[in-house]
C-alpha cells in the first residue's frame, strides 16, 4: 500500500450527513480510477467487504463481479445467507466458489497462526486469480481493507491477508479500496447510508481467515466443527437474551488442548470452548462485555450437551490491550 496514513482531511464520520458526503466522494473517486474497467471483489458477507461492494456497485454497476469463496472457515449457514442477500436483493454479478477441501487440505498440520493467515490469504489470492482469468478485461481488485487492519499489520501485531500489496502473479491488478481509511464504526455508518440491510450493517466483525483463527493450533475438521456449532449456540442465546446489537462482538474459540471430564458416568478427554464477548467502538481497544450468571449457565449447559468433543466452557474476560480481540 503506497500510503498507510489516514489523510488529515478525512474527519471522523460521526453523522449521516458526513457518511453521505464520504459516499459521494468515493463514488467519484472510484469512477475516476476504474473508468470503464472491471473490478473483481472478494465478498465474504462481512461488514467491510459488503460496504466495499455496495460502494463499487453504486459507482460502476455490472462492471463489478463479486466472488464469494466458501473455504470451510465460515460460520454456520453463512455461505447460504451471503448468496441469498447479494444474489436476490442486490443487482451484482455473484460467483460462488466451493473451495472447502482445497483450503482445509492446505492447512492440515499447520499450527503457527501467522503461517495459517498467510496460507489462507495466499489461497484467496490464487482463487481470485483463477476467477479473474475466467472473466474478460478485469484490471482491478476490490478489497474491504479498513484502517485497523493497516495499523495492526504496520505495527507487526498480526498479518492481514488484504494488507501489504499484491504478489507477483497479481501485479496486473490495481487495488480499489474505498474504505481503507475508515474505522469499523464509520464503515457501519456508511453501510447504513448505502441502504444495506441492518442485519448486514450490524453484523459482528469477522476476521479474514474466518474460524481458522478461532480453531487455535493446527486445524482439524472435527475441532473446526466444534467452533462452528458452539458459535451458533452463542449467537442464538445472545439473541434470546436481547444482547444482539448491544454487544459489539462475541464468538467462541476452541484451542488444541484437552482435559479430563465426566459424561454419562464415564471419563472423557475433550476440548474446552472459550467464550469471548467484548465491547468496542473502532476495534483499537475493547472491554469484556457483562453477561448474567443465568445466561452463562445456559451457554455452559447447551455447549457441553450439544457440541461433540467438548467437556468444558471457559469465559475470556481480557481487555484489549493487553489481549487482542482474536486469539490468533
Amino acid at each position: 500500500m503506497a500510503n498507510d496514513v489516514r489523510p488529515e482531511s478525512l474527519e471522523r464520520i460521526t453523522t449521516a450527513e458526513a457518511a453521505r458526503s464520504f459516499i459521494d466522494d468515493q463514488i467519484k473517486e472510484i469512477k475516476e480510477q476504474v473508468k470503464d474497467g472491471k473490478v473483481l471483489l472478494a465478498l465474504s458477507g462481512g461488514v467491510d467487504s459488503s460496504v466495499c461492494a455496495a460502494l463499487i456497485s453504486r459507482a460502476i454497476g455490472k462492471n463489478l463481479t463479486c466472488v464469494h469463496v466458501n473455504h470451510g472457515l465460515l460460520r454456520k449457514n453463512e455461505p447460504e445467507q451471503v448468496c441469498k442477500v447479494f444474489g436476490e436483493q442486490f443487482d451484482v454479478n455473484l460467483v460462488y466458489v466451493d473451495a472447502v477441501d482445497r483450503f482445509l487440505n492446505a492447512l492440515a498440520g499447520v499450527s503457527d497462526p501467522e503461517e495459517k493467515r498467510k496460507i489462507i490469504g495466499g489461497m484467496f489470492i490464487d482463487v481470485f486469480a483463477e476467477e479473474a482469468a475466467k472473466l474478460k478485461d478485469v484490471a482491478f481488485l476490490g478489497q474491504g481493507t479498513i484502517y485497523p487492519d493497516i495499523l495492526e499489520s504496520k505495527d507487526g501485531i498480526k498479518a492481514h491477508h488484504n494488507v501489504g500489496g499484491l504478489p507477483e502473479n497479481m501485479q496486473h491488478f490495481e487495488l480499489v479500496e474505498p474504505v481503507n481509511f475508515l474505522y469499523k464504526d464509520e464503515v457501519r455508518m456508511v453501510g447504513k447510508e448505502l441502504g444495506l440491510p441492518d442485519s448486514m450493517v450490524n453484523r459482528q466483525p469477522f476476521p479474514g481467515p474466518g474460524l481458522g483463527v478461532r480453531c487455535v493450533g493446527a486445524i482439524t475438521r472435527d475441532r473446526l466443527e466444534a467452533v462452528r456449532e458452539s458459535d451458533a449456540i452463542l449467537r442464538e442465546e445472545f439473541a434470546k437474551a436481547g444482547l444482539e446489537g448491544h454487544v459489539w462482538q462475541y464468538f467462541t474459540v476452541v484451542p488444541d488442548i484437552k482435559s479430563t471430564g465426566i459424561k454419562d458416568g464415564k471419563r472423557t478427554f475433550e476440548w474446552p470452548v472459550v467464550i469471548r464477548a467484548i465491547n468496542s467502538v473502532d476495534a483499537t481497544s475493547a472491554t469484556p462485555a457483562v453477561m448474567s450468571w443465568d445466561l452463562m449457565m445456559v451457554l455452559v449447559n447447551r455447549i457441553t450437551a450439544e457440541v461433540e468433543g467438548v467437556n468444558r466452557v471457559l469465559f475470556d474476560l481480557s481487555p484489549k490491550p493487553v489481549a487482542t480481540i482474536e486469539w490468533e
